[in-house]
């Protein structure tokens, strides 16, 4: 395996830390994430590594209504069934949610409702793969690495950009 590079910098929805090598991007984390990365400790920082510039630049220009896509090498690891999950995640189109029981029926496993949110609980390309784009059935805002207001935000900022229509803000 190649060195795994990493960066840290300032976004509008808090400090995100970007991890890639020649393979592609392997994380996305938030400030405040739930699980810790795979092999973080031999990660080295590097945030003028070629491979860290594309990835931050464009999850800039999304965090900043600049874009909608990600055109990027992705490299995320996981076991068959969440790699199935999270690449399923990439076909949720900007502005729309799906629920956990629809992405459960697109993957042709419509009675695997709890692996497939266990599964996007590990998502390790939040964002890129837009595990925000995932709400429960009733449209209630569910559980999100960086937290249900990030979640918000995210969903907040493509509605802006669409004028589409979202859950109510988080209960108080």
């Amino acid at each position: 395996m190649s060195t795994v590079f990493y960066d840290c910098f300032d976004s509008p929805i808090g400090t995100l830390t970007i991890a890639a090598d020649q393979a592609g991007l392997r994380q996305v984390l938030f400030a405040q994430h739930r699980y810790p990365a795979r092999g973080q400790a031999d990660w080295q920082h590097a945030p003028d590594a070629p491979v860290m510039i594309e990835p931050r630049r464009q999850l800039l220009q999304y965090l900043h209504g600049q874009r909608r896509h990600f055109e990027l090498l992705l490299a995320p690891e996981g076991t068959p069934f969440q790699s199935q999950v999270w690449k399923t995640l990439a076909q949720i189109p900007f502005a729309s949610t799906w629920s956990y029981g629809q992405l459960a029926g697109q993957i042709g496993r419509p009675t695997a409702v709890r692996a497939v949110g266990a599964a996007i609980g590990r998502n390790p390309l939040p964002i890129v793969l837009p595990c925000h784009r995932v709400i429960g059935s009733q449209g209630a805002l569910t559980g999100f690495a960086g937290g249900l207001a990030v979640k918000q935000a995210l969903l907040s900022l493509e509605r802006r950009h669409t004028g589409a229509q979202f859950p109510a803000a988080l209960p108080s």
